[in-house]
């Protein structure tokens, strides 16, 4: 759980920004959950309200709040401006990103599963299963694993030994967590059971097993992903 401090009240908006985005990741504050009114917040913060208006600003401007009218302000994406330098999820429609961020994640991550067996060292196979075990540990015990998840894919790329998809690590690092957000472990038995998958093939080398893994991967979040934005787009419908 997050700890607040007080703090100053010279403190810039910025500042108390970064520190509102603490609270969301350490409380945590699950995504479509609602953060504490301005009142609340200025007192925990022992900032003033024009200040929290002024960070909450700045954070559904990043994408993570929403503000709704009458109703408050909910936490609708945990992705962070360090994993997502390329703004991708301001784009605004996070579902439709999810669609589109997938179609990249189709064309490009089986592939780099398959360059990662041929020039996998075994210092990095060993890195690949400890990650696979960690993302499954924090999975299993309830902790909030968008960041091992991301560290997992991230580390495949990296094994891959193709500098320009190093340089294409940003845009996987935003679609795993816009997965992990939207999905809220409703995958759990899938993702667990697929990279396990494309860790075995890839420390044996079987470059068509750990494509094969990687596609089944991502066709779960594929028709979970579809199956959300239905829901969304009819739920959409009643209240127009």
């Amino acid at each position: 759980m997050y700890h607040f401090e007080k703090m100053n009240k010279k403190l810039l908006g910025p500042q108390v920004e970064e520190e509102l985005m603490k609270y969301i990741l350490h409380e945590p504050v699950e995504v479509g959950k609602k953060i504490p009114n301005e009142f609340e917040l200025a007192e925990k913060f022992g900032v003033g309200r024009s200040t929290i208006r002024e960070a909450v600003k700045g954070l559904v401007t990043r994408g993570i709040l929403e503000v709704r009218r009458g109703d408050g302000t909910y936490v609708i994406s945990t992705t962070t401006s360090d994993v997502d330098p390329l703004g991708l999820t301001r784009l605004g429609d996070r579902y439709k990103l999810a669609l589109e961020l997938l179609d990249v994640r189709m064309m490009l991550e089986p592939d780099i599963a398959a360059m990662a067996c041929r020039n996998i060292t075994q210092e990095e196979k060993e890195k690949l299963e400890k990650l696979c075990n960690e993302v499954e540990q924090l999975y299993l015990s309830g902790q909030n694993h968008a960041g091992k998840d991301v560290e997992f894919h991230t580390h495949i790329a990296k094994c891959s030994g193709n500098r320009v998809v190093e340089v294409l690590i940003p845009i996987i690092n935003t679609a795993v967590l816009t997965f992990v957000n939207l999905t809220q472990r409703q995958l759990m038995k899938e993702t667990l059971e697929t990279h396990r998958a494309i860790t075995e093939s890839i420390k044996k080398g079987d470059a068509v097993g750990a494509k094969a893994a990687m596609v089944m991967h991502l066709n779960y979040n594929r028709q979970r992903i579809l199956q959300i934005y239905e829901e969304h787009l009819a739920e959409k419908g009643k209240n127009t």
